[in-house]
């Protein structure tokens, strides 16, 4: 499978190997979003969440300028000018955020340059960001008027915690890459020539692994956030009684004593 475009080419997906990619494609706008990319990339998510073949997915932005400069204001007249426009677009733009948050394998948000407004709303629904050491981050809507509710704020709270939550909010400036780190907004931050060989060879170390043993983490993690009730601690249990099933499970086990890689097939 290969990258397709999507959106007038606004926004591609597919998978490459076992890597699963959503790539925001804007550049000229700094990767802003508009309604139909959208669209468009919840249509990609639904497709790589239902594709056995992709073990994690990463995010990233075209261009090397901006992950992505959030909605793209340009159009805010023709999309989001009305109540009921702006009550569509809220519910869109949240579905992309809901279903990459709740993505069934590891997510990596990839991030050069601007990671601003909606583009670090995304970026906090994955489970793992890694930047360039020039990447900036902004949640600029206290300067323009706009509200994030409750679940974007949940899920920045959920990565950085409330008093790191209330600091970006509350100024709307931005942060440094060196800063996102300090705070735990991001992983991992990595020299700009370095970033697209280290997503890589991260991305690989993940696929390499279990499948069955990552999904049970990222279930774990999903529950976790969400607030695991009885029935999704039941489900995390049958999923650790999957694992002990596997075929996966026997092959770790002879990979060990015979000392070589493991060859699993998530079965």
């Amino acid at each position: 499978m290969q990258l397709t475009p999507g959106a007038e080419g606004r926004i591609l997906g597919g998978r490459i190997g076992a890597v699963g990619h959503l790539v925001i494609n804007n550049p000229e706008r700094r990767n802003a979003i508009d309604l139909d990319m959208w669209r468009h990339a919840a249509s990609v998510l639904d497709e790589l969440a239902a594709d056995d073949e992709t073990r994690l997915l990463v995010v990233s932005g075209a261009g090397g300028k901006a992950f992505a400069s959030g909605a793209d204001i340009s159009r805010f007249e023709t999309e989001r000018s009305t109540a009921e426009e702006v009550r569509r677009y809220a519910e869109i733009s949240a579905s992309v955020y809901e279903r990459l948050e709740s993505f069934p394998r590891p997510t990596i948000a990839k991030i050069a340059g601007y990671c601003v407004g909606g583009g670090l709303a995304l970026a906090v629904c994955c489970d793992l960001r890694i930047c360039e050491a020039g990447s900036r981050f902004a949640l600029p809507a206290a300067r323009l008027g706009i509200g994030y509710g409750h679940a974007a704020q949940k899920r920045l709270a959920n990565v950085v915690g409330t008093a790191y939550a209330a600091e970006i909010l509350f100024t709307a400036r931005q942060f440094t890459a060196a800063e996102a780190y300090e705070m735990g907004l991001v992983n991992r931050v990595v020299e700009r020539d370095d970033l697209d060989a280290f997503v890589d060879d991260y991305a690989a170390r993940i696929a390499d692994n279990a499948p069955l043993t990552v999904a049970l983490a990222k279930a774990g993690k999903i529950a976790l956030n969400a607030g695991a009730d009885a029935a999704a601690i039941e489900a995390l249990n049958a999923m650790v009684d999957t694992c002990y099933a596997s075929q996966d499970y026997a092959e770790g086990r002879r990979a060990f004593m015979e000392k070589r890689k493991p060859r699993f097939t998530g079965k």
